[in-house]
């Protein structure tokens, strides 16, 4: 699209002039090559439009004010703008990942019409770099190769894809270099941000949403990764619908993108090429200097954070609001505006073909089994998620055996063995708790690769309880073993595998709950905080420290006595240890018998409940454990079907409002030949 200006009248008495665009060319010119390969990037890519979009939250306040634009196959567009000028809520917009305390009116359409973007189609490049640390970088792009990619390409074609577009990020030399991780250098910010990139230009989408892709790199690795991006459509032969987020990129990075979409308080400054803007400025009074960056001298133009630096002779003197609404009015006047306007009510009006879900996805038990895999080599290396806990654990089973050593078979030992039940249940596995920033770190990456449809909630829950088995077996033996033996437990290996067994229950269910508490508050702090309390709770109502018979009956024995896991758990442990061992009564010189049973310590001494087993008691618990993993999948899923409702009722309620209180009589704005195609979240 080339566009040329002509100077129009001053407004409001100001020499400063406005400019209005003519556009010529708007469409390839028909018989040439270039315009015949952009004509099949029109029909195979995908084209993005947005009219009269408004972003607000809660209390009115907008976000976005009117912006309308489109983005086509084969293109890179720019939003650019000053920090907080709404180009991260604009590009969420238009991915589909609006926030539930926002609010949206207007309309966004996919090839002219309403629909989502299916599986494959899209991508979106966070700004925070969401990885697993602890995996090198050949390692990372390979399974998320694995996840993406059909279950029909085999593993060799697979690595192969990987490899390429490692290479295309020019991450060759760092294949085997993990990510970060405690003692190790690891990737710097720019290559981690490279890795992100990669990772979400495996299936090579068709609409590539990237959030400041150069955030974090020099100059010459910003040149590079986005020279790199814009040459995909080059290489695949592919229009590729390229939508990027940037702020302040090099001379030499702002000319590889095709238009620019310029923000300023959530207001459209200007909308157009690249390769325009500076004439744009320039017939508004407001030139770039020579030799100065054209991206810099936009930004400092329309950012009204500093105006205190004006009276050393920026933009004339002149505030930065009024120059930014000068600006706004001269875009909203110009030619290139109007063109916009019959650009997209021609897309409206001529349509699309509807978007077709990309099959190309791994299958279920390839997700589980890629999952597995990858948990599994995460946690090996990650030594805060078991080994610094295996450590803890076995000094303090040290300790334990050493407080308890010689515990004997006298009447003292009858408390000195409850104590040792009750420590074990209630400290050891609430420790477990020790694993929850790892995890939550791990869920962050689930968020983003959810997000973009690489696997399902199901697989990441199979995946991650299964890769925690070994390593909580581990825990749980080799501190049981020391806990058991040293004081002298209860003989027999029977007993030692059934008190082994429990302890790994425990620590299940603990790592299930925080699961729970992650999916709810993902902050690591405040998570760990709000399982710390739920356990302490459970330990008081468990009946150790308070007899199950003298609970309050209310609250605390009704429910939350019989929903403590500590209940099974001490019961359990305490019927493993005491049935089937006798000890001296005290009472036999008051007549009383020479020696007590345990069931009978069990039923006097503790209040247990004896009428079933210990079995019964695991029982419980493995059951609980699956109840919290399901729990925790329910919830995930629930999450994600009731956001998009929500944004959808809280947009309409606050859309609504808006229109009664600004014009009761006024319908909703909207492009005519896009007002029948609805609007797509």
């Amino acid at each position: 699209m080339a566009a040329s200006f002509r100077k129009s009248e001053p407004v409001q008495g100001r020499s400063q002039t406005h400019a209005t665009f003519e556009v010529e060319n708007l469409n390839p010119t028909p018989g040439s090559n270039n315009g015949c390969r952009s004509n099949r990037f029109m029909e195979d890519g995908v084209l993005l439009t947005w009219d009269d979009l408004w972003v607000t939250v809660a209390g009115g306040r907008p976000i976005l004010q009117g912006l309308t634009g489109y983005a086509r196959p084969g293109e890179l567009l720019a939003i650019m703008g000053p920090s907080g000028c709404g180009k991260s809520t604009l590009l969420d917009t238009l991915a589909g990942r609006q926030g539930p305390k926002t609010s949206q009116a207007g309309h966004i359409l996919i090839n002219g019409r309403k629909q989502a973007l299916a599986y494959g189609t899209s991508a979106y490049v966070t700004q925070d770099d969401a990885l697993i640390t602890t995996l090198t970088v050949r390692e990372a792009v390979y399974y998320s190769a694995q996840l993406q990619l059909p279950d029909t390409m085999d593993n060799s074609e697979k690595k192969e894809r990987a490899e390429t577009t490692i290479r295309e990020m020019g991450l060759q030399d760092a294949m085997d270099t993990r990510i970060d991780g405690w003692g190790a250098k690891g990737l710097s910010g720019g290559q981690k941000r490279r890795v992100s990139i990669c990772i979400e230009i495996l299936t090579r989408p068709k609409l590539l949403f990237l959030d400041e892709p150069t955030s974090g790199l020099d100059s010459a690795a910003s040149y590079y990764v986005m020279s790199r991006i814009a040459s995909l459509n080059q290489k695949d032969n592919i229009g590729r619908t390229i939508i990027a987020s940037i702020h302040q990129p090099s001379t030499e990075v702002f000319q590889l993108f095709t238009n620019l979409y310029l923000l300023s308080a959530g207001k459209t400054v200007y909308f157009g090429p690249v390769s325009a803007a500076n004439e744009f400025f320039a017939l508004n009074g407001f030139p770039c200097p020579t030799l100065q960056n054209p991206s810099d001298h936009f930004l400092k133009t329309i950012n009204k954070d500093f105006d205190k630096d004006i009276e050393l002779g920026f933009a004339n003197g002149i505030p930065t609001q009024e120059v930014i609404d000068i600006l706004v009015k001269s875009y909203k006047s110009s030619d290139i505006y109007q063109m916009v306007q019959k650009e997209i009510a021609q897309i409206c009006k001529k349509g699309g073909g509807a978007l077709e879900k990309n099959k190309r996805q791994s299958g279920f038990f390839t997700q589980c089994h890629v999952l597995t895999r990858r948990s599994f080599t995460n946690m090996s290396r990650d030594l805060g998620y078991y080994w610094l806990r295996l450590g803890i654990y076995m000094s303090l089973s040290i300790v334990i055996g050493t407080v308890f050593s010689h515990i004997g078979m006298g009447y003292g030992s009858i408390q000195a063995r409850g104590s040792l039940m009750m420590f074990v249940a209630s400290f050891l596995t609430f420790m477990a708790i020790g694993g929850f920033p790892s995890f939550v770190e791990e869920m962050k990456v689930f968020e983003r690769e959810r997000l973009n449809g690489h696997y399902g909630v199901t697989p990441f829950v199979i995946g991650n309880t299964l890769s925690a088995l070994p390593f909580l077996a581990l825990v749980a033996l080799i501190p049981g073993a020391i806990t058991y033996f040293l004081p002298g437990l209860h003989h027999g290996y029977q007993h030692f595998l059934f008190f082994v067994i429990i302890i790994f229950a425990c620590m299940m269910l603990v790592e299930s709950l925080m699961m729970i508490v992650a999916s709810v508050v993902p902050n690591f702090l405040m998570g760990i905080i709000v399982g710390a309390g739920i356990q302490g709770l459970m330990m008081l109502v468990g009946g150790f420290f308070r007899l199950p018979n003298d609970l309050p009956k209310p609250l605390l024995k009704y429910p939350f006595y019989h929903i403590a896991f500590h209940k099974y758990a001490y019961q359990g442990l305490f019927k493993n240890e005491f049935l089937g061992l006798t000890f001296p009564n005290v009472e036999a010189g008051n007549g009383g018998p020479p020696t007590i049973t345990g069931e009978e310590i069990l039923k006097q001494n503790w209040h247990f409940e004896t009428a079933y087993s210990k079995w019964v008691d695991l029982s419980i618990l493995f059951a609980m454990v699956v109840f919290y993993r399901v729990l925790f999948l329910i919830i995930i899923k629930t999450t994600e079907k009731v956001k998009p409702v929500m944004v959808k009722f809280m947009s309409a309620i606050r859309k609504e409002r808006t229109q009664v209180t600004v014009n009761p009589s006024a319908t909703p704005s909207a492009t005519p030949s896009c007002a029948d195609k609805g609007r797509w979240l």
